[in-house]
């Protein structure tokens, strides 16, 4: 059985939304799922674990309020990662300057500390969807494959 953390960074709470959607598909795919709501660097210390990173941006690029200080831990004290296997889920308005930048900036986070990126990361624009868990549904579906 897969094991999946999703690391969740929201503002508004559609992230949250959508990692909740996600469990529950990957659940019915034969995955055991965590979603960690508040993530730290607690939640790195399953190795076992597949990490998905699901998150918006905020103001100009900013790192939602409840990852933020995950965000600091990992770049003061990168914790040895080097190979786990993770995905990336950005969710953002491309009207703005700083689309999808906070989880660009953590995909090069995860990347700098060796960790391996699987797949291509599914940015969900709110300016071409409106049911964004429904998008990320039909992605991680095809991501999970690659597992």
């Amino acid at each position: 059985m897969t094991k999946i953390r999703i690391l969740v960074g929201s503002e508004t709470g559609t992230a949250l939304d959508v990692a909740d959607a996600l469990e529950e598909t990957l659940t019915a795919n034969n995955c055991s799922v965590a979603v960690a709501e508040d993530p730290s660097l607690d939640d790195l210390q399953h190795p076992d674990e597949v990490l998905l990173i699901c998150t918006s941006s905020t103001g100009v690029g900013d790192f939602p309020s409840n990852i933020n200080p995950f965000v600091i831990a990992l770049n003061d004290t990168p914790p040895n990662i080097a190979g786990r296997r993770y995905g990336v889920i950005s969710l953002g308005d491309s009207s703005f300057e700083t689309y999808a930048a906070a989880a660009t900036r953590l995909d090069g986070m995860f990347s700098d500390i060796g960790a391996v990126r699987i797949g291509e990361p599914l940015f969900l624009d709110a300016l071409e969807t409106f049911t964004p868990d429904k998008d990320a549904i039909t992605w991680v579906k095809q991501w999970v494959t690659l597992l």
